[in-house]
């Protein structure tokens, strides 16, 4: 690897012609799968946001539902509207990294970056799918390129798309944050971006980003900070776990891709020996941006374990250090460039075909299970589900529909309208969505309570409720297939707010 240096290296130029080709109908395969899958539980959830647009919400930043709002107001309430924007900040994003990886280490090693990159099943998952990880792995990314527009040109102008970009960052996802450290760590760590500390432009853009992120703050301070309390209560260790760190890395190797994990390792040991080295503020990018948030990831997987996506952010880096890895190759001698050459070539085909595997049965069930052995399994079965249900809620002369959890709430929601559909506890969730209060004369009313049979639902309603009637079990099904099975009880005169 060399050292960056905008006097010496050739024009960048376009992408090719083949990898733009390759990434349209990467975009055209996703914004079908996109249309045609069922929505997620937490989809559901997110377009109750995107009902009314706030700088802030009970459980994390706004953009999501900001992509929401623009994806519905092109194409409707469909599944499409709602995931619009999330294929196309992949294509977006992968343009932008091709660019940011051809600056620094030229345009063969940024093919690869972009082809790895989405060739990891958490991007191709992700890209098909709307939550707060859309927008911050983009934004994230497109920081990232800045920074390296920025050391091409050595124009410190990019500081302010450094800035906003950013802002737009923390305004997706609060882990955002440490992408902030991570350019402290850039700027710190290497001689040749330590002269940026001098240049006003540098502190102008860290004060865009916080401009930018203000309404969220004055969101949260109007709100008893009550999302910053609920994002950043996870932090603090609750006892050791170690078994979860192992849990970590065992489910990201997957998600990264079986093959791509180790040259992924091999990149980031090649790019940290080349910075140490002092081969230039380029070389050391992508591991300096995101060396902060790898090391709280780690230090949280040992405490209170991490969810797959959390890393999602980290990937384009990841993408991109393999990259260098397998161009490097060449280079080793015997086994181990013959394993390494294997495992490049392998990466992309497993890779892309466990994805469309994934897509296929994401939209036409290959087989159907129950949740708990099938995470798609939440996408199915809704329409008529929801339609049975607001059938018997008629017939028992029930005036809404009671449930459990916020999930099951904006499942039926999306299908039923938010008047008669409440949620029984969590009541500073819905305090803060843009959902309008049930009316109290409703709550008084016989209520229909709807609730998974695997979740033992007695305890939610057993003590707000002075009459309760069973009405047996109804199953969410499709194709006459069993996807889950839920209890219902009629429930009538409420002790009190049924809420509480």
């Amino acid at each position: 690897m060399a050292a960056t240096d905008p006097t010496t290296r050739p024009p960048v130029g376009r992408p090719p012609l083949p990898l733009l080709g390759a990434l349209v109908g990467l975009l055209a395969v996703r914004l079908l799968v996109a249309a045609f899958a069922g929505v997620t539980d937490d989809e559901a959830y997110y377009r109750l946001w995107s009902l009314g647009l706030r700088a802030g919400y009970y459980d994390h930043a706004p953009a999501v539902a900001f992509f929401i709002r623009a994806g519905r107001e092109l194409l409707g309430d469909t599944a499409l509207g709602l995931r619009l924007f999330s294929p196309v900040a992949t294509f977006v994003g992968s343009l932008l990294l091709w660019r940011t990886v051809a600056l620094v280490d030229g345009r063969a090693v940024a093919l690869r970056a972009v082809v790895f990159f989405n060739a990891m099943i958490l991007i191709g998952a992700g890209s098909v799918l709307m939550t707060p990880d859309t927008p911050s792995v983009f934004f994230w990314g497109a920081t990232v390129w800045a920074l390296a527009e920025l050391t091409a040109s050595r124009d410190p102008r990019w500081w302010l798309v450094v800035g906003l970009a950013a802002g737009l960052g923390l305004c997706s996802k609060y882990s955002v944050l440490f992408l902030g450290l991570g350019i402290v760590v850039w700027l710190v760590g290497t001689r040749e971006s330590r002269r940026w500390f001098a240049s006003w432009q540098l502190w102008a853009g860290g004060a865009l980003a916080l401009a930018v992120f203000a309404p969220v703050v004055a969101w949260n301070a109007d709100h008893d900070w009550i999302s910053f309390a609920k994002q950043f209560g996870r932090t603090v260790p609750r006892g050791l776990r170690p078994e979860k760190a192992a849990e970590f890395l065992g489910v990201q190797w997957l998600l990264i891709g079986l093959p791509l994990a180790p040259l992924a390792i091999w990149g980031a040991v090649r790019t940290a020996r080349a910075w140490i080295g002092g081969e230039g503020a380029g070389v050391a990018l992508p591991l300096a941006t995101s060396s902060p948030f790898l090391a709280y990831l780690l230090f949280h997987s040992v405490h209170g374990g991490v969810e797959g996506n959390w890393p999602a952010p980290l990937y384009a880096g990841l993408a991109w250090m393999t990259a260098r890895a397998v161009a490097a190759s060449p280079a080793l001698a015997g086994r181990p460039a013959r394993v390494a050459g294997a495992a490049a070539r392998l990466a992309a085909p497993l890779g892309f075909g466990l994805t469309f595997l994934l897509y296929l049965h994401a939209t036409v069930a290959l087989v159907v299970s129950p949740p708990e052995r099938d995470p798609t399994a939440q996408m199915r079965g809704w329409e008529g589900f929801s339609a049975e249900i607001e059938a018997l809620r008629l017939e028992t002369g029930a005036a809404w529909i009671a449930v459990p959890s916020y999930t099951l709430a904006a499942q039926f929601a999306r299908h039923l309208g938010t008047e008669r559909v409440v949620q029984l506890g969590e009541p500073a969730r819905w305090a803060h969505l843009p959902v309008p209060p049930p009316d109290p004369a409703m709550l008084a009313e016989p209520a229909l309570f709807v609730a998974r049979l695997a979740k033992n639902p007695r305890s939610d309603f057993a003590e707000r409720f002075e009459r309760v009637e069973s009405l047996g079990t109804r199953t969410r099904t499709l194709r006459g297939r069993v996807v889950d099975t839920y209890t219902v009880h009629l429930l009538s005169r409420p002790k009190g707010d049924p809420r509480r």
